[in-house]
């Protein structure tokens, strides 16, 4: 969505709708993409912009905060370390907030790019021992958020019951994948969800932004809505 033409008026609406922040990276994304799309966000909107990394090259010191993502969920030792310490002298040297974050991945019912990039397999969402087991060893190692995602395009978002368990963790818990109108919005933060992230939809119907305008208003969130560009 890093056409200046979209994405100058996604940002438009995204002021205008009160989001919180703005997430940039994913899978699939090149250098070149990245640094273009970040550099455009950062001359054209006021709305914090965290990285939200697919890999060692998605970084810039021109974001607000780096979420510095380990899929813990995967055995894949590139996405577990590697990454990271191909990118660690540059994040290290940069005046960013870098924030250790656990990604766990929940199968959303589609071959997502996350897991063919990944090489990694998404734990069923039925599998909740496994899931909270996974989300309690993220945090043992100091991860300070936990980011559960059903995977662009999905078609199931995460279930409800794995973002209820993950609130009695006591630490911020990120969603997204699926979320592809009003209800399911709602249906995460009743359940405890701090962040949710809203990517797929907003590509297709810009317009959703209004919407969630509209339900922030008649009824106040406790947590932050995210554009994923």
């Amino acid at each position: 969505m890093c056409k200046s033409s979209n994405l100058l008026e996604l940002l438009k609406k995204a002021f205008f709708a009160n989001v919180d922040y703005l997430f940039v990276g994913g899978s699939t994304v090149t250098r070149e993409q990245f640094s273009t799309c970040v550099e455009f966000i950062n001359k054209n909107s006021k709305i914090p912009l965290v990285i939200f990394p697919g890999a060692s090259h998605q970084i810039s010191d021109q974001a607000d905060a780096l979420l510095y993502l380990s899929l813990i969920s995967g055995r894949n030792p590139d996405f577990l370390i590697g990454h990271h310490v191909n990118s660690a002298s540059e994040v290290f040297s940069m005046k960013i907030e870098t924030i250790p974050c656990g990604y766990i991945f929940i199968d959303g019912g589609t071959n997502s790019s996350v897991a063919y990039v990944s090489q990694t397999t998404p734990i069923p969402g039925n599998k909740m021992s496994i899931i909270q087991n996974t989300a309690k060893a993220g945090i043992l190692k100091g991860n300070r958020l936990l980011y559960f995602d059903a995977g662009s395009g999905a078609k199931n978002h995460v279930p409800v019951d794995v973002v209820k368990k993950a609130d009695t963790l006591n630490v911020p818990i990120i969603v997204g994948g699926g979320i592809r109108n009003i209800e399911k919005l709602e249906r995460m933060r009743n359940a405890g969800a701090n962040v949710i992230v809203i990517g797929n939809k907003i590509e297709e119907d810009i317009n959703f932004l209004l919407e969630i305008k509209s339900f922030i208003e008649l009824s106040p969130l406790n947590c932050k809505p995210v554009v994923n560009s």
